[in-house]
């Protein structure tokens, strides 16, 4: 099983940074940027990604979003590691955003200012062959492939750039882990309805083999209906596959919904244990409850 996703990527908002940082900080910019070292990529890197990035293609007729399988296919990046000023270009064109290269992990204000001004941090440095299906902080293709097709869809970038924008307001209140928890069950392990069933757009699971397929055909989790302060509240599994996943209607409907002041949540949440990943709670419109 992948665990690319067992740390919140480029945020640490509860990153565990006892864990050896891949990429070189001493030479980073004050933005915690730095120029993509392509020249550094070996063939092995090379056929590497070239592996990552099919295997994970053939899943995605039957398990992702639509959305998501468009941006990717306008990226063109399955032949090499794609080149962040080739992306750079394309969604330039289609959004208006940016990516920026980061050795790895970087503090939240950080992370909040670069999504407020429409650039995405990505982790320049590959996973070895030895971490193919267990990756403790999140590379480049797990940023790339995960993360960066929805970006070229106006609604979810603009939620995206939103998500950035709150930040500010929840280190304000100490809330860190609430937003944490919304980006973990919505941008890194979110589903979508669609006429053809439930899809995947979540970047942990569709960088993940095993866990795009469990997302959809284990009778296992709870699918529960996305309802914003349930899943700012909800605790999430770091080290195994999820309990629980939250299913929104649209990426338009997430955007309403989630377009708003987070403040009431944030006090009435404060102090409060969060939802053990597994409960169903009785206000819950449960789509599929789970077998554990």
């Amino acid at each position: 099983m992948e665990q690319n996703h067992t740390q919140t990527p480029k945020n640490p908002f509860e990153a565990n940074t006892s864990h050896v940082l891949r990429g070189d900080y001493e030479h980073m910019r004050a933005d915690y940027t730095v120029d993509q070292p392509y020249d550094q990529y070996t063939e092995a890197d090379q056929e590497r990604w070239r592996f990552l990035y099919n295997r994970q293609k053939k899943l995605l007729k039957r398990y992702a979003a639509q959305e998501y399988i468009d941006g990717l296919e306008s990226l063109n990046a399955g032949d090499a590691i794609p080149r962040v000023e080739d992306a750079n270009k394309i969604l330039g064109d289609a959004t208006g955003w940016q990516l920026v290269a980061v050795p790895g992990l970087i503090p939240d204000d950080v992370f909040f200012d670069h999504l407020a001004n429409c650039r995405f941090p990505v982790s320049w440095w590959i996973r070895g062959d030895d971490e193919l299906d267990y990756l403790v902080e999140p590379d480049y293709f797990h940023d790339f492939f995960g993360h960066v097709p929805l970006l070229s869809n106006p609604v979810f970038a603009e939620y995206m750039r939103k998500y950035g924008k709150g930040g500010p307001k929840a280190i304000e209140h100490g809330a860190q882990k609430m937003l944490a928890r919304l980006y973990w069950y919505i941008v890194e392990f979110g589903l979508i309805k669609t006429p053809d069933g439930l899809r995947a757009f979540g970047a942990g699971m569709l960088s993940s083999k095993d866990e795009t397929i469990y997302s959809i055909e284990s009778p296992k989790p709870n699918r529960i209906a996305f309802d914003l302060e349930r899943v700012l509240n909800t605790a999430y599994m770091v080290d195994d596959f999820q309990k629980t996943y939250f299913v929104v209607d649209s990426f338009e409907s997430l955007f309403e919904i989630s377009d708003c002041d987070f403040t009431p949540f944030y006090e009435r949440g404060a102090g409060k244990e969060p939802i053990s990943p597994e409960k169903i709670l009785p206000t819950d419109t449960v789509i599929n409850k789970g077998q554990f």
